[in-house]
């Protein structure tokens, strides 16, 4: 897929990263206790699951060790998620090992983020361990191996001529979604404070990564052999659908540490995660991933609307 070396993605996108990524002008954050005055550690309204019926009854403090483990949830899935699935494409970007033809300073960029990846990384399991020494909460086992087997079955099910491809299409989803966790959280004042600065410092980087990434896919399109463009257009709603689709073994493992039985733990998922929930949660977290493929040129596909519409992704009419 070679190509002449094209303009660098987004010029600028991480152009004071030297002077203002969290990995070269952050500090570490330190856990101070501050629910004594009413603080929380998740906002009830982000956990999907704390208002069924099931858990009316649930103990507070039940309910309390619901809410960090939430916050663990997505802390690990921060860990594993950046370093095993972003990183795996940074990388490749970074070494030039992507077939997308990329001059040096984009390369250059693409090592930026690997770097912040990394930190990400470290400072969601620092703050996962801070809270867990304060609070006498465990840190679950939790290592997404069934979600990472999947994306990857996924991807060889979709485009199996094409392997080098499935990971920057799923890197350009994961960089680009929108979270309601880190656009919501760091300006929810009941959340602690050490929480919301956390989120804050990973949403600032994540806006950078996101202009480079929504321009790189703009380049991959562009530069994609005609004859790759409808199976890829095609493939992509299903690896977003993948992408997002919420690895419900923590949550099962959660509510059963809160005292609910096999049956009811698993109504619960069901009914929170499954049909018409996930779906619509799928569909708001992925639009700018949509209107990145419709800048693009993917829409523009023959087959491609219905392709997307079938996964619920494009706004309703």
């Amino acid at each position: 897929m070679r190509r002449p070396v094209r303009p660098a993605p987004n010029p600028g996108a991480l152009d004071r990263w030297y002077e203002a990524a969290g990995v070269r002008a952050g500090t570490r954050r330190t856990f101070r206790d501050e629910t004594e005055a009413g603080k929380v550690f998740f906002p009830q309204y982000l956990v999907p699951y704390v208002s069924h019926e099931a858990l009316r009854d649930l103990d507070p403090e039940r309910m309390r060790e619901l809410t960090v483990r939430h916050l663990y949830q997505f802390l690990l899935s921060a860990t594993h998620l950046e370093t095993r699935i972003v990183n795996r494409a940074a990388e490749r970007i970074a070494n030039n090992r992507s077939g997308v033809s990329l001059p040096l300073s984009a390369r250059l960029d693409a090592f930026k983020i690997y770097c912040d990846e990394g930190y990400h990384a470290l400072y969601s399991l620092d703050l996962a361990d801070q809270i867990a020494a304060a609070t006498g909460i465990d840190i679950p086992p939790w290592d997404y191996r069934g979600f990472v087997d999947r994306l990857e079955e996924t991807g060889r099910g979709l485009l199996p001529d094409q392997p080098w491809l499935v990971p920057l299409l799923q890197v350009v989803v994961f960089e680009t979604l929108i979270t309601a966790v880190l656009n919501e959280i760091p300006n929810d004042s009941s959340v602690i404070t050490t929480v919301r600065d956390v989120m804050r410092d990973h949403a600032r980087d994540e806006g950078h990564h996101h202009r480079f990434f929504a321009a790189f896919f703009h380049q991959l399109w562009s530069q994609l052999d005609s004859s790759l463009r409808p199976a890829t257009a095609y493939a992509l709603p299903a690896l977003a659908h993948g992408c997002l689709t919420w690895d419900v073994e923590p949550v099962r493992s959660s509510l059963r540490l809160a005292g609910l039985d096999a049956a009811t733990s698993e109504q619960v998922v069901r009914d929170c995660y499954a049909g018409e929930a996930g779906t619509s949660r799928i569909a708001d977290i992925c639009r700018a991933t949509v209107r990145i493929c419709q800048s693009a040129g993917v829409l523009d596909v023959p087959g491609a609307v219905d392709a997307f519409a079938a996964y619920k992704l494009l706004p309703q009419r």
